[in-house]
């Protein structure tokens, strides 16, 4: 074994400073994602009126109760919709995330009717396809509770129903590659959300409330003149009888719930996985909760990034591979849950050395079949003439190759910065990691605002004097505070998550925990064999 020896002093001032800000942006988080379901909460009345479940107590009936849930793209649409910060909903109106249904590990995604009656955001779309991405990727049931009045037609952008098709596409790629979708039927489903019944592999629809169609009766009356009762044109009973669009009828909202875990755990979806072998585990030695006072929010301020991995890895054991060469690229042998596990970490910028030791270790974990872990605080590989001239493009771009051709599991975290292509060997978003969370604190960007200013400011001194004109220093200093604004707006964590360049945002005392439930999800997703067909299910 090779328990870290801590240094942090946790009775010090730095430690209380680093843990007070880390808080203070996690109080932030915390009043943003609150904004969600306090206005969805507005309009509870109305579903008990309605004898409706709300949304969020649909997601609690349909989880089985006290197992972990793993929610994903929480900020999505966050300044997307408006430039104020202090108004912008997160959400895009969707609830998703990975939990367990009758013992199942699935993808669970909801329409937060409560909020605009779960009408589409500029970015509802985009998280739809991601999380049935997600499902495909790791094999999981995909279940969907619908309640929406679908797209904002004063809102209607071209792209959006271009990129909408993309929606039914995968729901037939996971049908076709023998993985389960489901949709529950709370509400209306209008236009082109009636393919989401349509495209789903088992629909339960709710008598009285549950209604799919391709036009609604208003806009049946405005293309064919045609009165329709909507019972008639889209009610449950309707397609329970006679278009057989629905599988199985239920008297409200938790009946339809019961509905859909029965018919999961009757499907034995598990007999497919082999259950994992029993595995024996410490818990860290040194206290997780301190990842709050051990890391500074300014990632200027250097710390040991194997001060954080003693506090989410087994026992705080791991081994260090290669500690004096490249030593600002840290790549460690660890275990979390049991789970054997590559982890790269950043002590500064990332030199010829620490790229060709980051290539190397990837091999070597592709080699030996286990997941990498990537902990992203680096401004990026060197530059200068030293380090030019010792092959940093080279040796990163080695670096680059090896991140993208890895086999095994990729899990990204952004704890501080990301800079530049320092972000691309890191296993960046551009990477295709299997998960990516961000940390409140975490910048990402091409560069930092600084950075980008002063590099413009050089730039424009240089140009100044080869033409021989006198440098306008008023106007230089106004574009680096307009640089700075410009660059830092847009690489703070909550900003990018909203923009979805993560799939969410979580409190550094909970990595552990993260990491553990994606290592599980990525192990049985490479364990399952699936049973796909040459198309999806259709209903004949």
């Amino acid at each position: 074994m090779s328990v870290f020896a801590s240094k942090l002093i946790t009775n010090s001032d730095a430690f209380a400073t680093n843990r007070q800000d880390m808080l203070a942006l996690l109080d932030d988080y915390d009043e943003i994602k609150s904004r969600a379901e306090a206005l969805s909460e507005k309009r509870r009345p109305r579903f008990e009126e309605r004898g409706q479940l709300t949304p969020r107590e649909r997601l609690l009936r349909l989880l089985d109760p006290g197992m972990p849930y793993l929610e994903l793209y929480g900020l999505a649409n966050y300044t997307v919709d408006t430039d104020d910060r202090s108004k912008s909903i997160p959400g895009a109106s969707l609830l998703s995330g990975i939990g367990f249904i009758s013992g199942i590990r699935c993808l669970v995604h909801v329409d937060d009717s409560g909020i605009n009656a779960g009408a589409a955001t500029q970015k509802s779309g985009e998280k739809i396809r991601a999380s049935l991405d997600v499902a495909l990727k790791h094999k999981l049931p995909f279940v969907h509770l619908v309640e929406s009045a679908g797209a904002n037609l004063m809102q209607y952008e071209v792209e959006s129903w271009a990129h909408g098709g993309g929606i039914f596409y995968r729901l037939a790629k996971l049908s076709a590659a023998g993985i389960p979708t489901f949709t529950v039927l709370h509400g209306p489903a209008t236009a082109g959300g009636a393919y989401m019944p349509g495209m789903s592999d088992y629909v339960i629809s709710i008598k009285g409330r549950g209604r799919a169609s391709l036009g609604g009766a208003a806009l049946t009356r405005a293309a064919t003149g045609e009165i329709s009762d909507e019972e008639e044109l889209a009610g449950t009973d309707m397609h329970a009888t006679i278009s057989g669009l629905v599988e199985y009828t239920a008297l409200d909202d938790a009946h339809g719930l019961l509905i859909c875990r029965s018919l999961i755990q009757k499907l034995d979806w598990n007999k497919d996985c082999p259950a994992p072998r029993p595995k024996t585990f410490a818990e860290p030695r040194h206290d997780p909760d301190e990842i709050a006072g051990l890391v500074p929010v300014d990632y200027r301020k250097p710390y040991d990034v194997r001060e954080l991995v003693a506090r989410f890895v087994d026992g705080s054991d791991f081994e260090d591979f290669k500690p004096r060469y490249g030593v600002s690229t840290v790549c460690l042998q660890g275990s979390i849950y049991g789970n054997a596990c590559g982890i790269i970490g950043n002590n500064g910028p990332i030199d010829p050395a620490g790229a060709t030791k980051g290539g190397q270790f990837f091999q070597l974990c592709d080699q030996a079949n286990i997941p990498i872990i990537f902990l992203n605080n680096t401004t990026g590989y060197m530059v200068g003439k030293e380090y030019e001239q010792g092959g940093m493009v080279k040796h990163g771009s080695k670096m680059i190759q090896a991140t993208s051709n890895v086999r095994v599991p990729k899990i990204t975290l952004y704890i501080g910065a990301s800079f530049g292509a320092g972000n691309y060997g890191m296993g960046g978003f551009g990477y295709e990691p299997d998960f990516l969370f961000t940390w409140p604190n975490a910048l990402t960007g091409v560069m930092g605002g600084e950075q980008a200013a002063l590099t413009m400011d050089q730039v424009a001194r240089v140009s100044a004097e080869r033409r021989g004109q006198d440098v306008d220093e008023a106007a230089l200093l106004a574009q680096k505070e307009s640089l700075i604004s410009h660059f830092d707006k847009q690489s703070d964590a909550f900003y990018t998550s909203g923009r979805m360049l993560d799939q969410g945002v979580i409190d550094p005392r909970d990595t552990r925990r993260v990491l553990g439930f994606a290592l599980e999800t990525c192990w049985e997703a490479r364990n399952r064999t699936p049973h796909p067909n040459s198309f999806g299910v259709a209903r004949l």
